[in-house]
């Protein structure tokens, strides 16, 4: 694997949170617990190994900047996405944090009153990610990279 294969694999463990957060809000839906726990604790690992692999991308790419191949209306919503996914992906780190933590003291009412936040925000977060990779590296990438 190169470094160039990091964006990739980014966006799979992106897709595999959203698979798992998806699950994991059937499962409570449905009153199964034990699966739900797994699935947001598979979500919570698939999200730990994204931030390794996203921070050494961008440690090993240093002073790189990916410009996206599009203006006009294309541009405005990626980069509207783009800022939205930071800023919230950066909310998620605590949040899920404190969600998870709640739920394994089983302080089950305060865990729903913040997975309420969590569980959106992480879902919105995921997607975006997998969108803003599709829409820089395959739908419109830079002519030079």
């Amino acid at each position: 694997m190169s470094v160039s294969d990091l964006p990739a694999l980014n966006a799979a463990l992106n897709g595999a949170a959203t698979l798992l957060l998806t699950l994991g809000f059937v499962f409570i839906r449905r009153g199964q617990r034990e699966a739900h726990r797994r699935c947001m604790m598979g979500a919570l690992a698939v999200s730990c190994i994204f931030l390794v692999s996203y921070v050494t991308h961008k440690a090993l790419v240093r002073g790189v900047h990916t410009k996206l191949g599009a203006d006009g209306a294309i541009a405005t919503v990626y980069y509207a996405m783009l800022i939205s996914h930071i800023l919230l992906a950066a909310a998620i780190v605590p949040l899920a944090l404190i969600t998870m933590t709640r739920a394994l003291r089983e302080r089950f009412d305060a865990h729903r009153r913040i997975a309420r936040w969590t569980w959106p925000l992480w879902m919105y977060v995921s997607v975006t990610g997998v969108l803003i990779y599709f829409m820089l590296y395959h739908w419109f990438p830079a002519a030079a990279r």
